[in-house]
């Protein structure tokens, strides 16, 4: 599993041109699944997302969550450039094995009493952004983790 996290001033996300999710000051998270992630790898992203200590100027903390997080499922994280000018995403899972994870991903953020607002899985989405810092963290867990085109270590 890999999330692209980007400290934010304020994001939303839209559909068919309504905004379907937006926070203030918090971090977006862009999350993709790939082949051979669990609901462990889920859980372990969603308690590496709400530990971070990314946040300017507040002391977040697992019990004491301060910000919110805007999730949105983005399989194109797995997109491998190595060969040629297309990018692959062969990497990355397909809908009806990323879905649940994703939502699985929430579910634990909210569990950890974390603010939690979602895109919408599979729509076509317009993600608007203010990036603060600007600062962006690459996560990794799981099957799918690990640095883009360096062999995965399977147990």
């Amino acid at each position: 599993m890999r999330a692209v996290l980007q400290r934010v001033s304020s994001a939303s996300v839209a559909v068919a041109g309504h905004v379907v999710a937006e926070i203030g000051s918090g971090l977006l998270a862009l999350v993709g699944v790939a082949h051979g992630d669990t609901g462990p790898d889920a859980r372990a992203m969603a308690r590496k997302i709400a530990g971070l200590r990314i946040l300017r100027g507040q002391e977040c903390v697992l019990d004491h969550p301060c910000s919110a997080v805007l999730v949105v499922s983005q399989f194109t994280v797995y997109g491998d450039t190595r060969r040629g000018r297309r990018p692959t995403w062969s990497a990355a899972a397909p809908g009806p094995v990323a879905e649940p994870l994703v939502a699985n991903v929430v579910a634990t953020l909210r569990d950890l009493g974390v603010p939690v607002r979602t895109g919408v899985f599979g729509a076509d989405m317009q993600v608007s952004l203010v990036n603060d810092g600007p600062v962006t963290v690459l996560v990794h867990t799981g099957a799918g983790g690990g640095t883009p085109g360096a062999a995965v270590r399977r147990t």
